[in-house]
């Protein structure tokens, strides 16, 4: 059996609050729960229950400092054909070593390279035949907003359960402290 996993950093409830007041304005958007708030460090796909606890020893080796971060900036994904809308993460440097260490954490594992290049955001929705001038105007109407400092403390190992039609379910089953 297999699991559908992945790191990330949690976003704390209040500012999940402040991004799902955001939410609106956007035909096509298929708005993410609040929930489901997390900055995405390194996604491992379909891991096999035999890997998850050697995953699971690797992540729990890394060792790197609690640091603060900041959500603002809102862009999207697919300029051609627009398919994901998120808010914008800065604090690059902490966050390249944190996916860096999830990567060599999980090349350990034996699983494959992430083909995709890391860019730390919050998705706030997935997107369907949405015009892009409706998310140029959403980009306009939040470039205001700005979560003010946030501290990674932790980070976790996630398992997705998806649903039919409906958002995934994104359980933590491990945390690793940050510090």
């Amino acid at each position: 059996m297999s699991l559908r996993l992945f790191a990330a950093l949690p976003i704390p409830p209040d500012t999940a609050r402040e991004l799902k007041r955001l939410q609106k304005g956007v035909p096509g958007a298929r708005w993410r729960p609040l929930e489901n708030f997390h900055i995405t460090l390194r996604f491992f796909g379909d891991v096999e229950d035999r890997q998850l606890e050697d995953l699971d020893g690797e992540l729990s080796s890394i060792i790197l400092p609690q640091f603060t971060f900041e959500l603002g900036i809102a862009n999207w994904f697919g300029k051609a054909e627009p398919h994901t809308l998120w808010m914008g993460v800065t604090a690059p440097e902490p966050l390249s070593a944190l996916n860096l260490a999830c990567e060599k954490a999980a090349r350990r594992t034996g699983l494959k390279a992430d083909p995709h290049h890391f860019k730390p955001h919050v998705t706030l929705a997935y997107l369907h035949h949405t015009p892009e001038e409706k998310l140029r105007r959403f980009v306009e109407r939040t470039l205001d907003y700005r979560s003010g400092a946030l501290m990674a403390q932790y980070f976790s190992l996630y398992k997705s359960h998806p649903r039919h039609g409906e958002a995934n379910i994104y359980e933590p089953i491990a945390d690793y402290p940050l510090g």
